[in-house]
C-alpha cells in the first residue's frame, strides 16, 4: 500500500458535488438553535454568526430552525420564513456567505405540540404561570392529530420541580 504524499489535500477539504450542487468542501456546519430573531427577522447577530463561519471557510452553512409559521416556532425568538419582510435580512446573510465561497442551507422547522416556548435563558420564563402565557401560541398550532397535549412537556410538573 503506498502512502499518500505529504502534499495531497484531505478528501475533507474537497469539493463535493451532489446533484446540481458543488459545495467547496466537506465541513458542514449543523443547525443551531440562537434565539436571537425579532418577529422571526434575522438580524446583525446572525450576520456575525453565520457570517464567521462563512469566513472560515465552511463549505456549508445552515442556518438555526427556521420556522414555517408564527405558530410553528419553537420560541418567540425563532429566525422565520412565513412573511416576506424576512426574506431580504436572510438574503444579506446568503450574498455574504456565497461572496467568500460558502453555501446556506436552511432547516425547515415546525416545532408542533412543542411550540410556544421561552427561549433558554430568559429570566422568569421557565414556567407558564410566571409568565402569564402572554407569548402562548400552543392552542393555535396546527398538530398532527387531535389529541390535546400529548407529547407536550408538562408545565405542572416542571413548575413543581423548578419553582
Amino acid at each position: 500500500m503506498t502512502q499518500p504524499s505529504a502534499s495531497a489535500t484531505p478528501l475533507l477539504f474537497t469539493p463535493l458535488k451532489i446533484h446540481g450542487l458543488t459545495l467547496p468542501n466537506r465541513v458542514v456546519l449543523s443547525p443551531m438553535c440562537m434565539y436571537s430573531a425579532h418577529n422571526g427577522l434575522a438580524n446583525e447577530f446572525h450576520q456575525v454568526h453565520l457570517g464567521q463561519f462563512a469566513l472560515c471557510g465552511v463549505g456549508l452553512i445552515f442556518t438555526e430552525a427556521t420556522a414555517v409559521s408564527p405558530e410553528g416556532r419553537i420560541s418567540p425568538e425563532d429566525l422565520g420564513l412565513w412573511d416576506d419582510s424576512q426574506i431580504l435580512p436572510l438574503g444579506r446573510i446568503t450574498d455574504f456567505a456565497h461572496a467568500h465561497g460558502a453555501v446556506i442551507g436552511v432547516q425547515l422547522a415546525h416545532a408542533g405540540r412543542k411550540a410556544s416556548t421561552h427561549a433558554p435563558g430568559v429570566a422568569g420564563a421557565s414556567c407558564p404561570s410566571s409568565r402569564g402565557l402572554d407569548g402562548d401560541w400552543s392552542g393555535r398550532a396546527s398538530l398532527p392529530r387531535a389529541v390535546p397535549g400529548a407529547g407536550r412537556h408538562d408545565h405542572r410538573r416542571h413548575c413543581a420541580r423548578h419553582g
